[in-house]
């Protein structure tokens, strides 16, 4: 054979390899893809290595049009397609030819007695399921694309891998066509592509099985977890810990189109997605810079910039390495700000031109575009299982003020009506004990993460009297804001607070009582609300109870 020229794979009766070659040669496929991609040059490298082919459907009418050399399915077995193309490949002229082990020499003669031809490679991928759920479509449509003999001819195809080898992507076929030229593939090729075959159709199963379980159970006893890796990222929260994506082809985080900078890490990840949920909790253009998956500044305001200025003055000593989020587009004004201030990681739903040239100018500044994906529910993992409850969203009765009961003190004002609403929808997304002290539709002062209410009350005070910087202008440039830039005393004072979860003491309210905080909103419910709504009144600050409590361990 001189170079460059293709091997023909010699004919073989089953059950015997091509020579001492450890590669089974090909020399009869099955095709039924619904996905057509890059099916077309994989066919006609079958042809052209002399494999002969078998096809059902759409497919075979594709590849016919194409003019290449088709055997159809009902022609094989016998009888037609039929219940609107349902029943197509359910047969044993079919699934024999795929489940007959040939190392066997039973399973070969009874291949000859009931006149089975094997079948050597399968290519088969399945109806979208999860696109057609996606795209909002009738119950009935969705039950359509529940396939049946794909899945079918997947698994019988991967159990029987030391005779078949699979293909379920187009992502595969250029290394099949290889394959084929070289005679075939090798017993380990066939197990690595069974085993993706399996992964498939698991993932494919549990799709259709957390809908169908959501459609007739209101809380439901099942959750389908299938997560294939893809990418590898460099490690996890630590050097010595292996780490990686899999994102889901949809929405969120995980599935951002990166416009620059360095690739992302796992903490990265964790930190964005805290960001833009924390964004998003907003109505009003918001910008929320995280640190270690806490916010160090939230704000909202009628612009964007302004927006990011005012959180970025809640804390400038922690925004500098941390992670901003915005609920609208980044503008010019905004990435001005954004570009002295070292930071890891910038997400926003888009950028506008000028913006983007201008964050691109940092080379290791991570720059993505989210489209924010709406997660049901939470699952985490414990030793021996797993904790699933729905995701905690800002969409309880007690979010809204008409939810509110007024305990204590004078009624509020507007402004601190709102600023207290601004405080209750911010405080979601501080880790527990939390207690956030806003002013004007932004955060002054965070206390996160303490093991006792009274501490979380000290430390935000605290924060918001040495850390933050004052914003005079209704846009002022966040880039002189970092470390060491000069404080704003007092900014506790005039604020109002959001806590988390109930005040189990009066000590605590005390605390934010004597830093001069002019109103406060919880959710109630210790057995010592009564305290508590006391010290409120002789302090003559307005008490809000909402009913409803975001803690976050």
């Amino acid at each position: 054979m001189t170079i460059g020229e293709r091997p023909t794979p010699s004919r073989r009766t089953p059950g015997h390899s091509s020579g001492s070659s450890p590669r089974r040669a090909m020399t009869r496929a099955l095709i039924s893809v619904y996905d057509k991609t890059g099916i077309l040059p994989l066919a006609q490298a079958f042809v052209e290595a002399g494999i002969d082919i078998v096809s059902s459907g759409g497919t075979a009418h594709a590849l016919r049009d194409a003019g290449i050399a088709v055997t159809a399915v009902e022609d094989v077995t016998g009888f037609p397609e039929c219940f609107d193309g349902r029943v197509k490949t359910l047969h044993p002229l079919i699934h024999g030819g795929l489940l007959a082990d040939r190392r066997k020499a039973e399973h070969v003669a009874q291949l000859g007695e009931l006149g089975i031809e094997p079948f050597d490679i399968v290519v088969v991928n399945l109806y979208p399921f999860a696109d057609t759920l996606a795209s909002g479509a009738q119950v009935g449509d969705i039950i359509e694309q529940i396939d049946i003999g794909g899945p079918a001819m997947v698994r019988a195809s991967a159990k029987n891998h030391a005779s078949v080898a699979v293909l379920t992507s187009p992502d595969q076929y250029e290394d099949a066509i290889a394959a084929v030229l070289r005679g075939g593939f090798s017993e380990s090729e066939r197990r690595v592509l069974a085993a993706k075959a399996f992964a498939h159709t698991a993932a494919y199963d549990a799709a259709v099985a957390n809908w169908m379980t959501g459609l007739v159970e209101e809380q439901p006893s099942f959750a389908g977890i299938a997560l294939e890796r893809t990418s590898t990222l460099r490690y996890g929260e630590n050097p010595h810990q292996w780490a990686w994506l899999a994102a889901d082809g949809t929405d969120g985080v995980a599935n951002a189109v990166q416009l620059g900078g360095k690739e992302m890490s796992y903490n990265n990840y964790r930190d964005t997605d805290a960001a833009v949920r924390a964004a998003y909790d907003h109505v009003r253009p918001a910008v929320a810079i995280i640190k270690h998956t806490n916010p160090c500044g939230i704000a909202a305001a009628d612009d964007i910039a302004e927006a990011h200025a005012r959180a970025h003055a809640c804390d400038p000593v922690s925004a500098y390495g941390g992670v901003i989020a915005a609920n609208r587009s980044v503008t010019l004004a905004m990435a001005e700000q954004v570009k002295p201030v070292f930071t890891e990681v910038i997400a926003a739903p888009g950028y506008d031109a000028d913006a983007l040239e201008l964050l691109r100018s940092k080379k290791n500044l991570r720059i993505l575009v989210v489209t924010p994906g709406r997660t049901e529910r939470d699952i985490t993992q414990i030793s021996g299982g797993f904790l699933i409850q729905d995701r905690d969203r800002v969409d309880a009765p007690g979010d809204v003020r008409s939810g509110w009961s007024h305990v204590a003190g004078p009624e509020a004002d507007e402004q601190t009506l709102a600023d207290l609403e601004f405080a209750w929808r911010s405080v979601r997304s501080v880790r527990s004990n939390a207690v956030l002290l806003a002013r004007d539709g932004a955060s002054v002062g965070v206390g996160m993460g303490q093991v006792n209410r009274v501490d979380s009350c000290r430390l935000a005070i605290e924060r918001a009297n040495t850390l933050g910087v004052a914003v005079e202008s209704d846009v002022e440039s966040a880039g002189g804001a970092q470390a060491g830039s000069s404080s704003s005393a007092e900014r506790a004072r005039g604020a109002v607070a959001a806590s988390d979860a109930f005040f189990p003491f009066a000590d605590g309210f005390q605390v934010l009582a004597d830093a001069g905080i002019r109103a406060v909103i919880q959710p109630g419910g210790s057995i010592r609300d009564a305290d508590v709504i006391a010290a409120a009144n002789e302090a003559g600050i307005p008490m809000y109870f909402t009913g409803t409590r975001h803690f976050a361990h």
